[in-house]
């Protein structure tokens, strides 16, 4: 006879504390066993998550490069305007002319300090892609723990950077010396657009829609839009109806094209004014609208700059948890050594699906220890179960009645103490069970005898 498994994942609970405790104790041997160019293989792999470690650098690179040539090109070309109008003009005097050249003379000095000033950004963008693809192709067996652990630092700042944790993220990345491998200037200009919509200003974001336009324009976004029309809101708020109209009629008609039943249901506000009770116009009028900008501003800013739109930190723990999770998790008696006994973690899991386990495996309560055929679980008449290894320490001349409560001490002797009810049972109430493939003896005799005592949510399941 062989149990059935379950589909998606065991729903034991104390007799087997999850898949969770079984995976963090083969973990190590597997690590153990893993060669140099394996773990240099898995690292290649795991890297793939990581394309925003070059590209965000590479982009904001190329976005320097074009402003200062769109600065060039417009101080050129003006120059060039001026000396022409300069020399087809017949009755300029010599005096006016000594004005209008040292004029542009003094414009193009202006336009090369500017353009020095954009190469020395220019140079130091370019030594942040240099020094991070030096970073990548350091990494060898050798020295893979300790750039693992540099890993882990870049992803502990880029999640205090999306959390709005600048301060904290620049002292981490300064203590590590990560400077160049993070992107600490990237998210300072992002910071100034969060503020400023924090505090319901919408025009340091507008001017970054504005420098944007045209990739924005190309991937769709609608950003601009919703901070259009949160400021036709405001104007509404402030019963400036007016000059509301002529703001709508500027910025928001040339979008009634593509988003017209957004534009009438926010028109419709200047008939319902901002004290309506109306749930479909008061929502329109509620703070957490500017919360919503803030949300949106940094999927866009995610999007323009190439960057996952989850923290990494938040990606990796995932797939950790999609091989942790079963139905048991959620359980008001998940045990604590589960992370997804935490609140914060279930939430990350919750997405996921469960952890695909085809055979039941049982881990002790007290050992962490997997049992198995070499290492057999029993079963105690209250549906507890333990490992045989718990204690090793098997005398039969030692009465229990002189072994303290203790976890470390449950001893198998004449009789048995059940180290989470201190209550003990005559060892012949013991029940091994068979572990896959062979008979559950102990799970039969369960069903079939009645158990004297009250079960726990604790005891065994299959």
């Amino acid at each position: 006879m062989e149990i059935d498994p379950l589909p998606n994942g065991t729903g034991s609970n104390a007799a087997a504390t999850t898949t969770e405790t079984t995976v963090t104790a083969t973990l190590p041997t597997a690590t153990s066993n893993t060669t140099p160019s394996s773990k240099l293989s898995q690292l290649t792999e795991s890297l793939k998550l990581e394309h925003q470690f070059l590209r965000v650098p590479f982009e904001h690179y190329k976005k320097t490069i074009r402003a200062n040539h769109r600065t060039a090109e417009k101080e050129v070309s003006a120059v060039i305007s001026s000396v022409a109008d300069i020399a087809d003009s017949n009755e300029i005097s010599k005096d006016d002319a000594v004005l209008s050249l040292t004029s542009l003379v003094s414009r193009l000095q202006g336009l090369k300090r500017k353009l020095e000033e954009g190469s020395r950004t220019e140079n130091l963008q370019l030594q942040n892609c240099r020094a991070r693809l030096d970073h990548l192709e350091s990494v060898d067996a050798e020295n893979l723990s300790e750039w693992n652990n540099v890993r882990f630092e870049r992803i502990l700042v880029d999640y205090m950077l999306r959390m709005s944790y600048y301060d904290t993220a620049r002292k981490l990345a300064e203590s590590s010396k990560i400077e160049e491998l993070v992107d600490l200037e990237v998210f300072q200009e992002a910071k100034k657009v969060v503020d400023a919509l924090k505090n319901q200003e919408v025009g340091p974001a507008l001017a970054w829609c504005a420098e944007n336009k045209s990739r924005l324009k190309k991937s769709k976004s609608k950003f601009e839009f919703q901070l259009r029309l949160q400021e036709f809101i405001e104007l509404v708020r402030a019963e400036n109806y007016m000059r509301a109209i002529l703001y709508a009629r500027r910025y928001l008609a040339p979008w009634g094209a593509t988003h017209l039943k957004e534009l009438q249901l926010v028109m419709t506000t200047l008939a319902f004014r901002s004290n309506t009770e109306c749930t479909k116009y008061k929502v329109l009028f509620e703070p957490k609208q500017w919360d919503f900008l803030v949300d949106q501003f940094k999927q866009e800013f995610y999007k323009l700059h190439g960057m996952t739109l989850e923290p990494l930190l938040n990606i990796y723990l995932q797939a950790g948890l999609s091989a942790l999770k079963t139905p048991c998790c959620f359980e008001d008696g998940c045990t604590k050594e589960d992370p997804l006994s935490q609140e914060n973690f279930r939430k990350l899991a919750m997405p996921l699906p469960y952890s695909k386990q085809h055979y039941s495996k049982l881990v002790c309560y007290i050992t962490k220890e997997l049992m198995d055929t070499e290492n057999p679980p029993q079963v105690l008449p209250n549906g507890y179960v333990y490992s045989t290894k718990l204690d090793p320490c098997f005398s039969e001349n030692i009465k229990i009645d002189k072994i303290p409560v203790s976890k470390c001490q449950a001893g198998f002797f004449n009789h048995v103490l059940c180290c989470r009810l201190s209550k003990k049972w005559p060892r012949k109430t013991m029940v091994k069970l068979h572990v896959r493939g062979l008979v559950w003896s102990a799970i039969i005799l369960t069903w079939l005898r009645p158990i004297s005592h009250k079960t726990t949510p604790s005891t065994l399941q299959r």
